[in-house]
């Protein structure tokens, strides 16, 4: 899915019965293409275990997804 069409309904009232729903000021910080849908979901399940803002900020400063997923087993 194109990633600005999903900001603008993750900004709108799109998703007003989701957790998120009271946030409408989120923006794009990283755009990352995978070669299919599971290196997609591996990506954001291993995003989601770290729960660490100062990992997310290294991801972006330094763009490590594709280490990441070289380290996939």
């Amino acid at each position: 899915m194109d990633a600005n069409h999903r900001l603008n309904q993750r900004n709108s009232p799109y998703f007003i019965h989701n957790y998120t729903k009271g946030a409408q000021d989120w923006t794009l910080k990283l755009v990352f293409d995978t070669e299919n849908r599971e290196e997609a979901l591996y990506l954001e399940s291993f995003i989601k275990r770290m729960k660490s803002r100062k990992f997310i900020e290294k991801i972006i400063a330094a763009s490590i997804l594709k280490e990441i997923l070289s380290k996939r087993k």
